[in-house]
């Protein structure tokens, strides 16, 4: 079975960069946004991780799995997503845009 392969985020508006943070997710944790930020490009580094955002936190076992490698363009409410590792040293590198 291949590796994981690199995304490509597309989006229907010409997007501006606002910041990048990278997460250790030894527990559920959200994410620090900035103002401003309506999309984020999330990749977990290490470890598969779980995440929800409907407000309850997830837990090694539930919720929704992001390989290790893997990524997504999240646009939902970022500031209701929260992420939680699978096993010990993962970590989510998230990347936050605006409309330009």
């Amino acid at each position: 079975m291949p590796g994981p392969s690199q995304h490509v985020a597309v989006s229907d508006k010409k997007l501006s960069p606002l910041g990048y943070e990278q997460i250790t997710v030894d527990s559920a944790k959200g994410l620090t946004v900035p103002t401003g930020a309506t999309h984020a490009l999330i990749q977990a580094q290490d470890q598969d991780i779980r995440w929800r955002d409907d407000g309850t936190d997830p837990t090694d076992t539930v919720g929704v799995v992001l390989k290790a490698g893997y990524d997504i363009w999240y646009t939902g409410d970022l500031s209701a997503f929260k992420a939680i590792q699978t096993a010990a040293t993962g970590k989510l590198n998230v990347v936050y845009y605006k409309p330009a």
